[in-house]
């Protein structure tokens, strides 16, 4: 057994020397840190590995839309599935909006006369639905044209200012899903156009195909997963279709398993249903993402300088 040994903070410490730390403490959440960061430079340094990152949870009003721009600018990410709230917060601020520090306790009537969404302790304003409906509308010709959601979405991203995650998925050429496009502010804006008369191509059901062909044309899998849900279940079952299962996982949540959701299940679980690799190096982080994220990409940025 090896000794657990404790953490000791230096003055100007880098946090890939905090990280190493932890690793050297090797237990609770700072050792499951530690082993993160190593598990996920295996799988971004394993040529043979395409990475699948899905991104769920309220990461950009959270304040982690560069670090994700960032990963994917750096091909840390071969895939990215994502949920339609992250990206309409990510486009509408492309588009001039904000978030804005606010705080839990708050008077949410008096937010709500004033235009603005409370997300936690971040704040949104309502203007950000009046710029992306514009923005919407103005490119919807061309929009609709689109066959597939990841179509329509590297389309948006081609269109969208270059400071966002569409567009950085678009420049690099990533492949990008939403499969529950409807369900959020972008959703919204296209329902709008089609009550109008207009039509959309787009079908939902082909982005099914496109993923499960990543997944098997792939000599090996790795997914990295913020919170869970739809995006977390996505690839899931990508892996579980395809005969190539995930060699790798890190998995960042808040959930508990024993409630039985998918963002709270375990990567081990994974297993039972031929999605996770029985020899796989994964592990579960129970950390807000929002303070393990940028701690991580920080030790991984330092890593491959």
């Amino acid at each position: 057994m090896k000794e657990v040994k404790h953490i000791k903070i230096i003055k100007d410490m880098k946090v890939s020397e905090l990280v190493k730390e932890m690793r050297n403490s090797g237990v609770m959440q700072a050792g499951k840190l530690a082993l993160a960061v190593d598990i996920l430079e295996e799988m971004i340094k394993d040529k043979d590995c395409r990475v699948f990152f899905g991104l769920a949870g309220a990461m950009v009003p959270g304040g982690m839309k560069q670090i994700i721009i960032d990963l994917l600018n750096e091909k840390f990410i071969d895939v990215l599935v994502a949920t339609g709230a992250n990206l309409t917060h990510d486009l509408g601020e492309s588009l001039g909006s904000r978030h804005y520090q606010g705080d839990e306790l708050m008077d949410d009537k008096e937010l709500r006369d004033k235009g603005y969404d409370r997300i936690y302790n971040s704040l949104m304003p309502n203007e950000i639905y009046v710029k992306l409906e514009k923005f919407i509308k103005d490119n919807f010709n061309e929009l609709s044209k689109c066959e597939t959601i990841k179509e329509f979405l590297l389309k948006l991203g081609e269109k969208a200012p270059e400071n966002t995650i569409l567009h950085a998925c678009y420049k690099n050429k990533i492949p990008v899903f939403c499969p529950a496009i409807a369900d959020s502010g972008i959703g919204l804006m296209i329902w709008g156009q089609i009550s109008q008369g207009k039509k959309i191509n787009v079908n939902a059901f082909e982005d099914l195909k496109e993923i499960l062909d990543i997944a098997w044309t792939s000599k090996k899998c790795g997914v990295f997963y913020i919170g869970g849900g739809v995006p977390k279940n996505f690839i899931q079952q990508a892996m579980q279709l395809s005969p190539t299962k995930a060699s790798y996982g890190v998995q960042i949540t808040t959930d508990n398993e024993h409630f039985g959701g998918s963002s709270g299940a375990p990567l081990k679980e994974g297993i039972s249903w031929n999605k996770m690799d029985e020899k796989a190096k994964f592990v579960d982080l129970k950390l807000d993402a929002t303070v393990a994220l940028p701690v991580i990409y920080a030790a991984l940025k330092d890593k491959f300088k």
